[in-house]
């Protein structure tokens, strides 16, 4: 049984009743080798350990379940979690925890699973990722320190645009400076909304997001850095040096002072900046409050 066949997936939907959620972001994938992409471009091995979120039916852990040592799939939708146990019988190496990725402890899961001795290599995080919910989900894994070597996601092309964009351009912001501060960010192929069941409005990307061992900057208080980061882009419009008033309850003439004492023009805008120069404005305003 090919689970990405829209034939498969029709008659799945048929016996079990199910029907798409709109509100969830469903949209199955009907092309194995946008699967292939995201297994293989997540360096899975076969001593590794996968957690994959939204499985849907199951297709791409299937194909995961074929390569890694132990696959975690954890799907928020109840009426996902009898197709999933029937799709993915045959496997002996997976398991499905019916939970909002949100609320799950991660790290638990990965540690209880070490523990067990259920894989010996790497985490790989990996999923087809709903558009509405992506950037909680990754900001949320990073901030909390997942404990894995990679996270191989697919999401809406714009986003991932916006997750890998360099100074200068329209779609650099602040979620470009976050992951790009947690992570290395490469692509691993488009994909076109034509492969997907039912058709979304948007085509997707697929970005493999590897964890820094060593984060590119060095920070004295990083709530100061990720603050001064929401500050500059909350009014992208704006020059730094109003922009960033009232970051940390600094006055305009404070803003000045610090834009200067670290060589950054405060006409400039925060889509200018570099991480280095975030972390060195940062940095000052971190030292001014010690005094």
């Amino acid at each position: 049984m090919n689970l990405y066949e829209k034939s498969t997936i029709e008659a799945i939907k048929a016996s079990h009743n199910f029907k798409l959620s709109k509100s969830l972001g469903q949209n199955f994938i009907t092309d194995y080798s946008v699967i292939e992409d995201i297994v293989y471009g997540s360096g899975v091995g076969s001593d590794d350990l996968v957690i994959e979120i939204g499985p849907g039916i199951g297709v791409l852990t299937d194909a995961a379940a074929d390569v890694a040592a132990r696959v975690i799939a954890i799907e928020i939708d109840d009426k996902l979690i009898p197709i999933l146990n029937e799709t993915l019988a045959h496997h002996d190496n997976v398991r499905i925890i019916h939970e909002d990725v949100l609320n799950v402890d991660i790290n638990s899961v990965i540690a209880e699973e070490r523990s067990a001795g259920s894989f010996g290599g790497d985490v790989k995080i990996m999923g087809n990722l709903p558009y509405y919910i992506t950037t909680p989900i990754i900001m949320g894994l990073l901030e909390k320190g997942v404990d894995a070597e990679s996270i191989t996601v697919m999401m809406q092309k714009e986003v991932a645009d916006r997750i890998k964009a360099k100074p200068g351009s329209k779609a650099y912001g602040a979620l470009s400076v976050a992951v790009q501060y947690y992570c290395n960010v490469e692509q691993v192929c488009l994909v076109s909304k034509e492969v997907f069941l039912p058709k979304p409005k948007v085509d997707s990307s697929v970005l493999k997001l590897t964890l820094r061992e060593n984060k590119p900057v060095k920070l004295i208080d990083e709530q100061i850095f990720f603050e001064c980061i929401r500050g500059g882009f909350g009014q992208r419009r704006k020059t730094l040096l109003n922009s960033l008033t009232g970051v940390r309850g600094m006055g305009k003439d404070q803003v000045r002072n610090i834009l200067e004492s670290v060589g950054i023009d405060g006409i400039r805008r925060a889509e200018t900046l570099t991480i280095e120069e975030f972390a060195a404005l940062a940095n000052a305003v971190s030292e001014q409050e010690k005094f």
